[in-house]
């Protein structure tokens, strides 16, 4: 998922939340396979990629760029949609995109390779390149900084930063100066919070331990050996050929991607690439071309906090599962583009989709292509009409554990599910027990007992081969929350686009007595008044305020979602 300012992850996998977790897929991916590669039909799938990015990439709107590599060798690269839309030119497959945070692994690599030459150690304090650094008595390390958890300020989290600073030139000390004296988030070592400060510290390190820049370095350690011609350290001014615009907005109603300066996302997002030379990167990565074994593992390796529980994170990367295949991921989101890169060390499979509208989702692409290379593809299911007396049957709560529960509902002969804490999601039926989720690969089952009642479900999270079981503990749903009576005027004062991170923002309209909220790229959801300026949405457990100056004017939103806030400034 994309919870950060150069991200997506998906990250992520990393992936954002109203939103942020409000539009993510409905659990996390679980099953079981022998890790072995099936031979594949090439022929196959070409028409199946070629059939999903048909359907994922409208062709007259911004679109994509993917490649496909087994054993090192591409067995599928294409692109579709525009690359420019004012000047009606199509997109190709060597065109150049800004990457987003797929930068965070050339930084972690660029780390490992100066601590195979004993100029850094990853358990160094960052004093010891940066000496004027206030740690405020903490004991920050280097792995800190590449494992997300010094517990730094995210200098693109702070107020008022991506409203103005953003477009303004910095040099790294200026930059690191902007967010050195913030107060700590935790203790190091105690949370994981996506943190791009913590991968400019990282940037300094380079420069410090190396006594080249950052931008020299990666050029001349990585770029220049891997013949990566087409990467770039990025910059407005350099006339950089088959470079790509970026556009924001939603896909159907695209807008030139906002300005900001390349000086500010440094070593936390400033590369630009080609799908092919992304290849190549990850080619020679795994080969162990550019960092030794040692370091690569180190580099996959989900982090240890200090209670013993996992970040989720390794140094720039993150370890995960697709349909139970081992997976190394990582995406990124800056103003105008979102990416995806994922590899599947078992099956020798590279995946990288770079997309240049930050209103597109190339992290489900991307998992679905990975896994039809590992032979192995999602399910495919096909809708039919279910009469809505059968799906009333299931309207309920089902129990998954002591803490959580799944909701199911029926509205207007629709029926939905949601997860404690997650997002309602529609689901349609492929049978009269099983369904299927539009916006992932998720599918479920209801359980019926030989006297015909509804006893449990059965979901087999992105697509998984083992169902999580789920019984059925009750058969009314919990009262819904009191929607309170305001003045509906207020509304006019909320309406407009406001920005929770680079490339995502949450545009807020008005419908009558309904105000809506709409998510870069997601569906639009209304909001609920609990006061004048507090509203719940009823697909995900969240809250959004709005701020009002001492003009009394709306600049500001905070989303509150499980227990963290997150602020907004209206673009």
């Amino acid at each position: 998922m994309r919870k950060n300012f150069f991200t997506t992850a998906t990250m992520a996998a990393l992936c954002l939340t109203f939103v942020l977790s409000a539009f993510v897929l409905p659990d996390d991916i679980q099953a079981q396979t022998d890790g072995t590669a099936k031979p594949l039909d090439q022929t196959q799938l070409v028409k199946d990629i070629d059939s999903l990015l048909d359907t994922s990439f409208a062709s007259d709107q911004p679109g994509a760029a993917v490649i496909v590599l087994r054993g090192g060798e591409v067995v599928y690269k294409s692109a579709r949609g525009m690359a420019n839309l004012e000047l009606q030119v199509p997109l190709t497959e060597d065109m150049v995109f800004r990457i987003g945070s797929m930068t965070k692994q050339f930084t972690s690599a660029a780390i490992m390779l100066l601590v195979e030459e004993d100029k850094i150690s990853v358990t160094d304090e960052i004093t010891r390149f940066l000496p004027d650094y206030p740690t405020q008595g903490a004991t920050i390390t280097v792995e800190h900084l590449l494992t997300h958890t010094s517990g730094i300020r995210s200098y693109t989290s702070m107020p008022g930063w991506m409203d103005t600073k953003i477009v303004n030139p910095m040099t790294v000390e200026e930059l690191v100066d902007g967010f050195k004296n913030e107060p700590m988030d935790f203790q190091p070592g105690a949370e994981f919070r996506y943190n791009n400060s913590g991968y400019v510290l990282l940037g300094a390190i380079i420069e410090a331990a190396s006594g080249q820049t950052y931008a020299e370095f990666i050029q001349q350690r990585i770029f220049d050996p891997l013949q990566m011609k087409n990467s770039y350290y990025g910059e407005h001014a350099a006339i950089i050929r088959n470079r790509v615009p970026g556009y924001d907005g939603s896909i159907d109603d695209p807008q030139n991607a906002r300005y900001l300066s390349m000086t500010q996302p440094y070593a936390a997002g400033s590369l630009l690439s080609t799908v092919e030379d992304l290849g190549k990167w990850d080619t020679a990565l795994f080969a162990g071309e550019v960092v030794g074994k040692d370091s690569l593992a180190r580099m996959i390796t989900n982090y240890k906090l200090s209670d013993d529980s996992l970040a989720g994170y390794g140094y720039g990367l993150m370890p995960g599962d697709i349909r139970g295949h081992k997976a190394i991921v990582h995406g990124g989101g800056i103003f105008g583009f979102v990416t995806h890169g994922v590899h599947l060390p078992d099956d020798d499979v590279y995946v990288a989709v770079l997309c240049n509208s930050s209103g597109l989702n190339p992290g489900s692409v991307g998992t679905k292509i990975a896994a039809m290379a590992a032979g192995d593809p999602f399910p495919v299911f096909e809708k039919i009409t279910v009469a809505v007396e059968v799906l009333k049957r299931y309207v309920g709560v089902y129990k998954i554990d002591e803490k959580s529960r799944r909701y199911v509902t029926v509205k207007d002969g629709q029926l939905y599910t949601k997860r404690s804490d997650g997002s309602r999601l529609a689901a349609s039926p492929s049978s009269e027990t099983t369904f299927f989720y539009d916006v992932s690969p998720s599918h479920f089952e209801f359980v019926i007992d030989e006297q015909d009642n509804v006893t449990g479900m059965q979901m087999y999270q992105g697509g998984s081969k083992t169902a999580e079981v789920a019984v059925r503990v009750d058969e009314e749903m919990p009262a819904e929350r009191e929607v309170a009576v305001i003045d509906f005027a207020v509304y006019d004062d909320y309406v407009g686009e406001f920005e929770l991170a680079p490339g995502f923002s949450i545009t807020i309209s008005r419908d009558g007595e309904r105000l809506l909220g709409q998510a870069t790229g997601q569906p639009e959801f209304e909001l609920f008044p609990a006061s004048e300026t507090v509203f719940f949405l009823t697909v995900v457990d969240a809250e959004l305020s709005f701020v009002r100056n001492e003009n009394g004017e709306v600049n500001n939103i905070v989303l509150d979602q499980g227990g963290a806030k997150m602020p907004g400034v209206r673009k």
